[in-house]
């Protein structure tokens, strides 16, 4: 999954969390996520194109502590 803003991200669908570590390092949880938007972005080519233009922004987040 080479991306040049997304590290990696896991979604949960049990919780509908979809999980976000950057490549800056900070972690986000994204929440009330259906499974079909996290589903098109494991799918999408450009990762980060896609998170920008349908997740950020669209769903409840919160900032998660550095482990």
């Amino acid at each position: 999954m080479p991306s040049s803003v997304i590290r990696s991200f896991d979604y949960r669908p049990e919780r509908r969390e979809l999980d976000v570590l950057f490549t800056t390092g900070r972690r986000y949880v994204y929440r009330e996520v259906p499974a079909e938007a996290a589903e098109a972005l494991r799918s999408a080519f450009s990762k980060g194109r896609h998170f920008n233009a349908r997740i950020r922004g669209r769903y409840p987040f919160e900032e998660c502590a550095a482990d």
